[in-house]
Parts: C-alpha cells; structure tokens; sequence
C-alpha cells in the first residue's frame, strides 16, 4: 500500500494519496513513511497547519531523516517563520551536508529574513556543487543586489541567463541592476525583451514604467506605473473601494473622490499638491493619509483629511495619490508648482521658536532613510561620513533625523555641534515647524526633503548615482521642486565627493549672512 500512495503522490493523485496514507495510518499510526507523505500532501494543497503537525509527527519518529526536516522547513517557511525554517534546514544540512536543495532552501528563508550574508553563503555553496544552479544564480543576484553591489549581480543574472534564456523574471531582476547603475536604455531593453516572451509580467512593466519615467517620457511612465497594482510588492495593498476608480476620464465637479496614500510618507507629501486641483475643479475631496501626516495635511484648504484607519466619509470616486499624475497628464513641463503648498501649523511653530538659539544661519540634516526601503543601501549615508562637516561648521547645524540608527546615535552622541531636535519630534508637523525655522535643509532621499520642497524651504537633496525615478537624470534641479538643489554623486558609490559639496553650500551659506540679516 505504501508504494501505492508513493506513485500517486508522484502523479498528482492527491486525493487517492490521502486515502491510502489513512489506511496505513489505521494499521500503523506511527508510520514515518506515511506522515511524511501526509505533510507533503498538506503542504502542496497549502493547508500548512496540517502540513507542520504531520511533518513533526513524522519527525518524532525518525528525526534523522534530511529530507523529513527540510520539508519541515519548506512548511516553516511558507508560513513566514523564518527563523524556524532556517534552523530546520541548518539540522537537515547535518544529516545531508552540502545537499544543494537544502542549501538552497536555507539562502532563501535567509534572504527573506534579511540574514543576508547568510544568503550569500548558502548560495555560494550550493553553485560549489552545481554551478548552473539557476534558482541560485538569481536569488545570489538579488542577494547581491541587497549589498549593493549591482555589477556582481548582474554578472550572476547573465550566468542564469545562459541557462535560460529570455526567462522575463531574470531579464526584469537584471534589468534593476542596470537601473542601479544609471544605465536605463540597457535596462529598458532589458524589459522589453522580457515583455516579448510575457507581455502580461507586471514586474517588468512596472520596472519600464519607472525607468521611462526617469528618462522624462511621462506619457508611457505614468502610463505604465498603474501596473504596479499587479505586481507581487502591490497586489496586497490594492484599495478596495466600491466606488469607481478616477483616472481623469470624467469630469469631478459636484463629485467627492477619495484620495488614498498608497506608499511612503514621501509620496504622499509629493503627490497631495493634486488635491487642491480637484477642489478648483469643484469636486470634494477626501485624503487618507498616514496618520504621522494628518496634523500637517490637515491645513490643505477645502480639503478633508482622514488618518488611515478612520472612519471615511461617503465618496463617489476614488483615486490613489501615484496615480494623479496619469489623471491629470502631466509631462514635466505641467507638473503642479503652487509652491509652497505646505505649510507648519501655527501651533507647532510656536512650540519650537524659543528652542532653536539666534545668531548665525542654520541648517538642517537627514542623512538617513527608512532601513526597511529595498534601495536603503544606495540611499542612506551613515552619519560617521558626514561628521566632518560639524567639527568647526560656518553654520548652526541641527538634525532633523528622528528615527536614529545605533551607530549613528553614538556618532551623534559624539558631534556637539550638530544640535538633535529630531528625536523631539511628534508628527511631521513638529518637522515642518522646525524647518520652518531654518534657513536650508540638506537630506538624503527621504520624507523630509519632500516636506522641505513642499513649503518652498531652500533644500539640497542628496542622491545616489541612479536615483529615483522621480528625480529623472543629469539634472541639478527639479521640476518638483523649484527651491530645491539636487547633488548627485558622479558615480557609482561616491558620497565623498557629495559630501565636499554640502561643505561647500554651507560655507556659502555663511558668506550669504549679511544679505539673510544674520551679523
């Protein structure tokens, strides 16, 4: 009977499969072969509750099988305990060492752990036993992608590639290594060939959305972008509303249309400038936005705004805030430039004046973003890096970083001349207050920057080589935001280079009192 469930697992007979399992079961409850076979069969039809308490019971009675616990490790896994999973392969890789599918499964759990030099390895030593690997060569792609090193990368996508070609999922992964890399026509191709062999892949059409966008055509990017709700990163978080999706098809006036924040803090600070557009237009507007913002938000004029998780008034339309920019056709030389558009509320302003001393200009700084951001590696600057810059400042310098990593606060720790308001902050209210009060801010690619273009503040943006789509390529300025300055690093890494600059802006700065009124 057994080699019976055995061949109609094999053909896929799952239903026949149990039957059989459940017979032997009855003779032999302690049955490992059976157990086994009946968590496998759990795991397959995702019922992983099933498929964890079977593959432990069949564990129990032989814990030396390899392939009992790395399957115990695959139902782990895929119910996201991923340290479990992780333990269970290691335990499997002392009963079979160097077995590449367990390696393999172990750099994947690793990988989604964010244990990636744990990753790294397990990869590298499943290529030392199969070099054309290509779940391997990928996923040590991405790992790599992770430590922000895209040429490495890409030279694991091509080994793949020769394996597979034109597989659209490896020409897309390789496709966002060239974008790091500030080559987005190699990139574009890239999608378009994965797009050729499946011209439904969302990832690749999202992916060629942001890099025409970061060329300028606006026209196909924004196009494109509305494919981000299919991808694997978005489908989740797709809004639901029952009213009609707005794209600017109709006209808004007498309407109320519900404006939802769909990604960052950043986004919504950049993409709220549309609402008031849709007030003149005589709609009624509604925006659900992170409850961090809506102190600040809340000032938009005409416009209602509702902490996310709120109760949400009735609405006939609704709209995501990335997808204004489709609605409304914007090209580059159209985007909204009422600027400021944001401003700190009275209140918060008179919360903070006293706080910040007189006398010579100030200056704020964010030097880090989200850690969890995919591009945090190539975004973010430890603050080590930037420390030369307040040993003897021409200007008051305050940092503006609420949320502070632990390297960084013991460097902060250490820079009495670079003030910290930041972790005094409430909401973004408190950090539009404070930049109120400043005479520029300089910051990474994060929320702050955007707020500090939002309000019309001098700000200098600090980007990697190839920054984000939004800040297009070989500019100094923005569209975006006309007070802003955009600093670029000249090539791939090179902060230091940037940070000699912000030295240069500050000194700038101090000449520029007299003419501020500062003496």
């Amino acid at each position: 009977m057994q080699r019976h469930a055995y061949g109609a697992f094999q053909q896929g007979d799952l239903d026949r499969t149990e039957k059989l399992c459940a017979g032997i079961l009855r003779h032999r409850p302690e049955d490992f072969d059976a157990l086994h076979l009946l968590g496998m069969l759990n795991f397959q039809r995702r019922r992983m509750v099933e498929a964890l308490r079977f593959l432990s019971q069949a564990l129990k009675i032989n814990s030396s099988s390899a392939d009992a616990m790395s399957n115990l490790g695959l139902a782990l896994h895929a119910t996201g305990r991923h340290d479990e999973a992780i333990s269970s392969y290691r335990n499997a890789l002392r009963l079979a060492p160097d077995h590449p599918e367990i390696l393999y499964n172990l750099g994947n759990a690793c990988l989604e752990a964010g244990r990636i030099d744990e990753a790294l390895s397990s990869y590298d030593g499943v290529l030392a036993v199969e070099p054309r690997h290509v779940g391997a060569l990928v996923n040590r792609g991405n790992t790599l992608l992770r430590f922000n090193r895209p040429v490495e990368a890409i030279a694991s996508y091509d080994k793949a590639l020769a394996a597979m070609p034109d597989h659209p999922q490896i020409l897309t992964n390789r496709g966002h290594a060239l974008r790091r890399l500030d080559r987005p026509a190699e990139a574009l191709a890239d999608f378009e060939a994965a797009l050729a062999t499946a011209p439904e892949f969302p990832e690749a059409h999202f992916e060629a959305a942001m890099t025409r966008l970061t060329l300028g055509d606006f026209d196909a990017g924004w196009k494109a972008y509305e494919w981000r709700w299919k991808t694997g990163a978005f489908a989740r978080h797709r809004p639901q509303p029952r009213s009609p999706l707005w794209l600017g098809e109709r006209p808004v006036a007498g309407k109320t249309i519900l404006l939802h924040a769909e990604q960052g803090f950043g986004d919504t600070i950049q993409f709220i400038r549309y609402a008031p557009l849709l007030v003149e237009q005589g709609a009624k507007v509604i925006s659900e936005v992170q409850p961090e913002l809506q102190p600040l938000l809340s000032q938009l004029e005409g416009v209602t705004v509702v902490a996310s998780g709120d109760p949400l008034p009735a609405f006939d339309l609704h709209c995501p805030l990335l997808s204004l920019p489709l609605a409304f056709g914007t090209r580059p030389e159209t985007i909204p430039t009422a600027i400021p558009y944001l401003a700190a509320p009275a209140q918060r302003l008179a919360r903070w004046r006293d706080r910040l001393p007189p006398g010579r200009p100030r200056a704020g700084f964010v030097w880090s973003g989200e850690p969890s951001h995919k591009n945090d590696s190539n975004r973010s600057i430890a603050l080590a890096r930037l420390a030369p810059l307040f040993e003897d400042p021409p200007v008051q310098c305050f940092s503006l970083q609420r949320d502070l990593r632990v390297a960084d606060s013991d460097v902060l720790a250490g820079l009495p001349n670079l003030i910290d308001l930041g972790s005094g902050f409430y909401d973004f209210a408190d950090t539009a207050a404070v930049i109120a009060l400043l005479d520029v801010v300089i910051s990474v690619d994060t929320a702050v920057a955007h707020l500090a273009g939002a309000m019309g503040k001098p700000a200098v943006i600090l980007l990697p080589y190839a920054a984000d789509f939004r800040w297009m390529r070989r500019r100094d300025d923005t569209p975006w935001y006309p007070t802003a300055k955009l600093f670029r690093q000249p090539a791939f890494g090179d902060w230091d280079s940037v940070i000699v600059r912000v030295g240069e802006q500050l000194r700038q700065l101090n000449r520029d009192a007299p003419a501020l009124g500062f003496h």
